[in-house]
């Protein structure tokens, strides 16, 4: 999120409640009020990091289902155990929504629903297959594939690329800028970058 500079959005937030109190409900010793919306300024302060409720401590594994879906990493995704790589991926697909003003992953069927098949075929086309032993040790990915690790969704692979979908940059920063997110972007947790090591990363030192 990102903090407020403009203080008037709070006054007028303020009055506006005196004047027209939200809607609100009694719910045993609660009191649940409908939100209201601020008002937007172009005086945005400096970035806050927020909402640590599925956070966790250290590297151990753990397990169950965590990250907005269409964010949820390839482990999340086959039900398996993760560990703090999983934010390492959440960093490839949110640089890439703030790159290019739109989804890496649409994750949805034709009734718009949310799609473990599509989800993964998304994945694959951009990826490449995952690796056998990946789906060995996930009973969850034999709804998708057989035991040669070959792809049996009902869902058709789709014909993309990174390479097709990026069309903000050309040449040589095209080129960082990919291997930057497939630095990220990889099937197996350990095959991701650090922290540490993106922060070094050629594309973000580049001019």
């Amino acid at each position: 999120m990102l903090g407020i500079d403009d203080v008037s959005i709070l006054s007028d937030f303020e009055e506006e409640e005196k004047s027209n109190p939200s809607p609100r409900k009694i719910t045993g010793d609660r009191v649940i009020y409908s939100s209201r919306s601020l008002r937007r300024t172009k005086q945005h302060g400096r970035p806050v990091l927020c909402d640590f409720g599925q956070a966790r401590f250290g590297s151990s594994q753990y397990s169950g289902d965590i990250q907005p879906y269409i964010y949820r990493a390839p482990e999340v995704l086959l039900r398996m155990s993760w560990d703090r790589k999983v934010d390492i991926w959440n960093v490839g697909v949110v640089t890439w929504d703030l790159f290019h003003k739109g989804h890496l992953f649409y994750a949805r069927d034709s009734r718009k629903k949310n799609s473990d098949s599509h989800h993964i075929a998304e994945m694959i086309a951009l990826l490449g297959p995952p690796p056998k032993e990946m789906i060995q040790s996930s009973e969850y990915a034999a709804e998708f594939f057989d035991g040669e690790g070959n792809w049996k969704g009902v869902v058709p692979i789709p014909s993309l690329t990174l390479e097709q979908l990026e069309g903000n940059l050309h040449g040589t920063q095209q080129k960082l800028f990919l291997e930057f997110m497939r630095k990220m972007l990889q099937w197996r947790p350990e095959e991701r970058a650090s922290a540490k090591d993106l922060l070094s990363d050629p594309w973000l030192k580049s001019p």
